[in-house]
């Protein structure tokens, strides 16, 4: 259950955003029902304001929108609790450098989280090269390295944002 509908933020073909957001819930909704976890309406809000857009979003920012939503209700503890189900669910990922998260493109199956990462605009991608973490973990075998977690975030210029610089 991977999202059909989602497009790189890096890509030239433009997309209704709003589908992916849809798409998102429509599985999180599947694969909760499915392992018996409960998607409740504040986790399901969290997952939409995290889907809003291809910029991963902090857990302040997150609280700032439930709050502008909710009457000021939100709290932090709510907020986190919300974000470490979507966390354990694979919903989302949390993108260390930047402690924030993002939308997961494939919450169906367990995998590590690799990501481009727009330093300018802020937009992120994620990216599937399950070689590339193969590769590191045979190498962290052959020097005697346990490796117990793993992110590669990759830090860069989006096309959009090379192409502004240029004019």
């Amino acid at each position: 259950m991977s999202l059909s509908s989602y497009r790189s933020p890096f890509s030239e073909q433009t997309h209704d955003h709003s589908l992916c957001i849809i798409e998102a819930l429509e599985i999180a909704n599947k694969l909760c029902t499915q392992r018996g976890a409960r998607l409740t309406p504040l986790r399901r809000q969290v997952l939409e304001l995290i889907w809003q857009s291809h910029k991963s979003l902090g857990a302040y920012k997150i609280l700032e929108k439930l709050q502008n939503t909710q009457g000021g209700r939100a709290a932090p503890p709510t907020v986190y609790r919300a974000l470490d189900f979507l966390l354990k669910q694979g919903l989302i990922h949390r993108i260390a450098s930047l402690n924030a998260f993002i939308g997961c493109l494939h919450p169906d199956s367990p995998h590590v989280g690799q990501f481009f990462i727009c330093q300018t605009c802020g937009n992120t991608a994620e990216l599937e090269a399950p070689h590339l973490h193969a590769d590191l973990l045979q190498q962290a075998h052959q020097l005697g390295f346990k490796v117990e977690k793993s992110t590669i975030e990759l830090m860069g210029v989006c096309p959009h944002c090379q192409s502004l610089v240029s004019l």
